[in-house]
């Protein structure tokens, strides 16, 4: 299974990268929205780990935009926003 980690945090994507490689997952890294936007759109992933704070393009915008684009796959968001109105955006926008 291939997995695309979006998240800028260094710590946070390296650990998530190596738990899931350890599990048998082949993963791609993008530290910013831009290349995870890029990534998504151009390479085939079983599923994406999305932050939805991250620099060049929001997180949510890339979950819009790869749905706007016809991704398919389920997108996991990962985030510290709390706000009830944050998890029915992202809900909403297709997570």
């Amino acid at each position: 299974m291939r997995v695309l980690i979006v998240e800028d945090e260094p710590n946070l994507g390296r650990q998530l990268k190596s738990t899931l490689e350890g599990a048998g997952y082949a993963i791609d890294l993008a530290t910013d929205g831009e290349d995870g936007h890029f990534l998504g759109s151009t390479e085939n992933y079983d599923a994406v780990v999305l932050d939805l704070g991250l620099p060049g393009r929001d997180g949510m915008q890339v979950l819009r935009d790869l749905r706007a684009d016809g991704y398919k796959q389920p997108i996991l968001v990962v985030t510290a926003r709390d706000a009830l109105a944050d998890r029915v955006a992202g809900l909403d926008a297709g997570a």
